[in-house]
């Protein structure tokens, strides 16, 4: 009841906050009908003045359409602010809403990463549903950078293994946690650049090779001034009689071949930098954000600092990002009617390009930096957000023995708050396994996935679904589904065979391991199977290993007699009552009593009897 009570409590603040924008968004949208309205009346208006005043001066009617033109363009300017408000206040609706979909298990609007993350060699995220839909991956993220997420993935397939750091991650997570109106902020402004492909970070990379530098090219320094300048002396010496038209026909030709000399290397400085002006400007806008924002965690403050330093200390990251991108939106209107006159009358093309190379000259070597950073403060906006989204999550302690972990009332994240059955886990020390046996279905497949998840979300910072947790941050490595490989030509037990291999590789190097494994050997038969897996669990035993290892072999339980400090026998039952099959999905002490698999096949008519 309590769980459910602060989950209710998170539908109310969405709910709260959607009714809050929904009236805001209509007040828009009124506003933007009225300034519709204005503007049709203003050219209505511009048009019967001039008529009712069409014997007048041609200057007095000039003046008169000016006066019209400069309101209507004044609402112009207006509608667009409105316009872009309006869109805000739709993306922070549809924001919510969407939480108010995840909260009920529902995560399709968010994205899962795509489908090649989910890798069969990695040392656990196919096994855990990383990646994909309805993964663990897509409940949490809320990115909107490429960086950002290129930044979450790293986490969730590279977990944190030092527990200082985790600690100090948690700190801003929990900070980050409860500043609602950053968070949701930072993610309605980056939406509009979450479709960027292109990497911002290497951003000049591409022509950096192949391309000469304008800026520090003399003609051109002295071009840019004289051409508009001989343009001046020209315009007036036409309106003084002092010079022909024709003249201007000439220097007119002249003026568009010096503008097109640089032609080649300003269009290869254009293919650097070429659609990434939008991207830029939110990136701009969401860095302005975080520079606005006062953080007390370390981390937090740490990356915030990286928008700056003493070199740049008069220009924030935002305000280089924004010149950058100002720069390049003036490249890009270079072939529209107002760039080919402009860049006739003072070389604009030219002039853009040698900004875009000094700016690439003092701040290049700074953008991973403020890329990363970015990337940083919206991966810790996805924590924060999934730490707000889940009140009954804990933060989990950290252990500094190898190999500690103990939790209770553990749940997996993807079932559902009221089907979901939590159970303990305790492995007090390094040369330590749980055995868990039990019949099919009867839960230790997701019992292991349990454990494993919340592992995992304990070493990146985040809140574990549980009620305590202690772990040691190990890297941990799992083999629960195992594939054959038609194109490697490789058997269903030959590629769990390398997997095992994996694992006495990584122990032999002097990694700490966290294993979990479901149903040794399951490629071979019985005695193999039998024997090969009493041998593992010795080998891994004597490397110093620890972990989980769940099976239908009965025998393996009996390893707790050979080794009663590095062996514990744990159960999941299935429970035959009244000819009727029930699990309570609930970890007891001890080897399996019931196996389930002939009573099924009774059930479903399968039998050997006559």
């Amino acid at each position: 009841m309590e769980q459910e009570s602060k989950t209710e409590y998170i539908r109310l603040f969405y709910r709260t906050e959607i009714e809050k924008h929904h009236a805001t968004l209509c007040k828009l949208k009124k506003y933007i009908r009225h300034v519709g309205t204005v503007r049709l009346l203003l050219i209505m208006g511009m048009i019967t003045t001039l008529w009712l005043c069409r014997g007048n001066e041609l200057p007095v009617l000039f003046v008169i359409a000016a006066v019209f033109m400069l309101f209507f363009l004044f609402f112009v300017v207006y509608h667009a602010k409105l316009h872009a408000r309006r869109m805000y206040e739709e993306d922070f609706i549809r924001l919510c809403e969407n939480e108010l979909k995840a909260l009920d298990y529902d995560f399709s609007a968010f994205d899962g990463a795509p489908e090649q993350q989910r890798d069969t060699q990695h040392s656990f995220s196919l096994d855990l549903d990383l990646f994909g839909e309805n993964s663990l991956f897509q409940s949490v993220n809320r990115t909107v950078t490429q960086m950002g997420k290129d930044m979450l993935v790293n986490r969730f397939k590279q977990p944190l293994d030092d527990g200082n750091e985790i600690i100090t991650c948690q700190e801003g997570v929990r900070e980050i946690s409860n500043m609602h109106g950053f968070r949701h902020k930072f993610y309605v402004t980056g939406v509009a650049a979450s479709k960027e492909k292109k990497d911002i970070a290497c951003l000049f990379s591409e022509a950096n090779s192949r391309r000469k530098s304008i800026s520090g090219n003399l003609l051109f320094n002295v071009l840019i001034w004289l051409v508009p300048a001989i343009w001046i002396l020209l315009i007036t010496g036409y309106m003084f009689n002092l010079v022909t038209l024709s003249a201007s026909g000439i220097y007119f030709i002249v003026s568009f071949m010096l503008a097109n000399i640089p032609a080649k290397h300003i269009q290869k400085l254009y293919i650097s930098v070429n659609k990434t002006e939008n991207s830029l400007k939110t990136y701009s806008e969401l860095m302005e954000q975080i520079e606005k924002q006062q953080f007390r965690s370390v981390v937090l403050q740490t990356y915030r600092q990286k928008f700056s330093d003493e070199k740049h200390a008069k220009t924030s990251a935002s305000r280089a990002i924004k010149r950058l991108s100002r720069s390049i939106g003036a490249l890009d209107q270079r072939f529209s009617t107002m760039g080919i006159i402009l860049n006739l009358v003072y070389m604009r093309d030219t002039r853009q390009a040698i900004r875009l190379e000094q700016w690439e000259k003092e701040y290049s070597g700074k953008m991973k930096e403020w890329f990363d950073a970015l990337g940083a403060f919206d991966t810790f906006c996805s924590f924060g957000a999934f730490a707000f989204n889940h009140p009954d999550y804990v933060y989990p302690a950290i252990s500094k023995s190898y190999f500690f972990m103990e939790g209770k009332g553990l749940g997996h994240p993807l079932i559902h708050r009221d089907k979901c059955v939590r159970n303990d886990v305790h492995i007090p020390a390094s040369k330590y396994f749980l055995i868990i046996t039990g019949a099919n279905m009867a839960g230790k497949s997701t019992y292991l996935r349990t454990v494993g998840v919340n592992f995992l979300f304990a070493c990146t910072g985040m809140p574990v679904y549980a009620e305590s947790l202690t772990v040691y941050p190990a890297h941990p490595v799992t083999s629960l589904r195992t594939a054959d490989s038609l194109i490697s030509n490789e058997s269903y037990f030959f590629a769990e065979l390398k997997r095992l291999k994996m694992i006495i590789d990584r122990l032999d190097a002097g990694e700490q391991l966290f294993i979990i494994l479901d149903e040794i050997l399951k490629g071979t038969n019985s005695v193999d199977k039998q024997k090969g897996s009493i041998a593992l669990i010795k080998q891994l035993i004597k490397k110093g290993a620890c972990g989980i290892i769940a099976t239908h072999d009965l025998l393996l339980g009996t390893l707790a007699a050979t080794f009663p400090d590095n062996v514990h026998n744990r159960r999941f039952e299935a429970d035959i009552q009244n000819d009727e099959l029930t699990f309570s999905y609930k970890i007891r002490e001890g080897i399996a009593q019931n196996m389930n698999a002939t009573f099924l096949m009774k059930k479903m008519g399968i039998s050997g009897d006559e």
